[in-house]
């Protein structure tokens, strides 16, 4: 029964994962769309791209395309740490 429910954990977990790599990337087309020093900064430096994200990112239809990006992240954190801490109450 452990083993169904981990293969399903990282079932969700590779589609969050997924989605929010394909959201990434179109924010990262659109960098280098705006220039090639935008998208070298977005690319070599995380912390710029969140700021491009945030505040320069012009799109039609971006608060869904920023929600698809960093949303399936926050979840994952939230997921693995819930699995870290249950693993961490059955060793205890």
């Amino acid at each position: 029964m452990e083993l169904m429910g981990g293969l399903f954990l990282m079932g969700i977990l590779g589609i969050l994962g997924l989605i929010s790599g394909v959201c990434g990337i179109i924010v990262l087309i659109a960098a280098f769309q705006d220039g090639l020093l935008e998208g070298f900064l977005c690319l070599l430096f995380p912390f710029y791209i969140l700021y491009y994200g945030g505040w320069v990112f012009d799109h039609e239809k971006r608060p869904v395309i920023l929600l698809g990006w960093l949303g399936p992240i926050f979840l994952i954190v939230v997921i693995q740490l819930v699995a870290y801490m249950k693993t961490i109450g059955s060793v205890v």
